[in-house]
């Protein structure tokens, strides 16, 4: 394979956060690297979110993120 080429696997995950959807976004990404190396983009497939009372109580980001295979 040239050098140049290079292959990706994607990563399904849900961030939540009582903050904001951007921030839920971020959580994500944050625990993904922990355990996985050479994350390089992500895709926000599904944003939701879950109401208590007449309040939102969190927010959930569903993402793909993908990393070079090494």
């Amino acid at each position: 394979m040239s050098k140049s080429a290079s292959v990706h696997k994607i990563l399904e995950v849900v961030g939540t956060s009582k903050k904001s959807f951007s921030d839920a976004a971020q959580t994500a990404v944050a625990r993904a690297a922990e355990s996985v190396r050479g994350l390089e983009w992500f895709e926000v497939t599904e944003q939701r979110g879950r109401i208590d009372g007449a309040k939102i109580a969190e927010f959930q980001v569903t993402m793909k993120i993908g990393f070079k295979l090494e």
